[in-house]
């Protein structure tokens, strides 16, 4: 096993046998010691979150799998807080995609002028260039394909994914009395095809229930507790 990269939230290994292990931490993105999914600095670390994180990820790739949508995924080791995963090209230098059921959050900074706090989205998918000194500016689909990041066919493909995935995200969490806001994956190629990567946790996605937000950790228990 071999040292790839350290990331915010992960630290990446290769392995002898061409897949890769990804390690899950405690830290979330934020700021000031608060939990923000779109922020891109770590805000703060809480004690449990990596396993919480990897137990969501194994769950809701094992669903999407099963709706015949391309993952990375191979297997999770929760005792070792680690996801298994075949290897992946990126598009560029990395991009993040979010799906929107409300506005909220750097969607409000940017087009308040236009819209209102909560108000519905019906599924607005948008692609931003992972680049943090440059605070990961948007990008649309032309600018994708000219720039060479991906093609116009893959950018179809890569959007569809987006609302299927999120959908089922927003259905599961549904069936536990919690809101899906929004939501952010990312993509890559993988055996060839445009391919959901990396993680969905409580860390990538913003949740409400009875009109408050829900940290990541207790997303996880009350997504993956047994109802009663």
């Amino acid at each position: 096993m071999k040292l790839v990269y350290e990331g915010k939230t992960k630290t990446v290994y290769s392995l002898e046998d061409g897949n890769y292990l990804l390690k899950f931490k405690d830290d979330v993105t934020g700021e000031n010691g608060k939990f923000d999914p779109g922020a891109n600095t770590i805000g703060l670390s809480i004690e449990g979150m990596g396993n919480g994180g990897l137990r969501m990820t194994e769950y809701f790739f094992q669903k999407i799998e099963a709706a015949g949508i391309a993952t990375h995924f191979v297997e999770a080791d929760l005792a070792e807080t680690a996801l298994k995963v075949k290897p992946a090209t990126l598009f560029g230098k990395g991009l993040e995609v979010i799906c929107r059921f409300k506005a909220t959050g750097s969607f409000m900074r940017r087009y308040g002028a236009y819209a209102t706090e909560g108000q519905e989205l019906d599924g607005f998918v948008e692609v931003t260039l992972k680049d943090d000194d440059r605070q990961d500016p948007p990008i649309s689909q032309d600018g994708l394909a000219m720039l060479g990041i991906l093609t116009l066919e893959e950018y179809e493909v890569l959007k569809s994914q987006t609302r299927k995935i999120s959908q089922i995200v927003k259905d599961e969490l549904a069936k536990k009395g919690l809101e899906l806001y929004d939501i952010k994956l990312e993509f890559g190629r993988v055996e060839g095809q445009v391919a959901l990567i990396d993680e969905i946790s409580g860390g990538n996605m913003r949740v409400y229930k009875d009109g408050g937000i829900v940290e990541p950790l207790d997303l996880v228990k009350l997504l993956l507790s047994p109802s009663v």
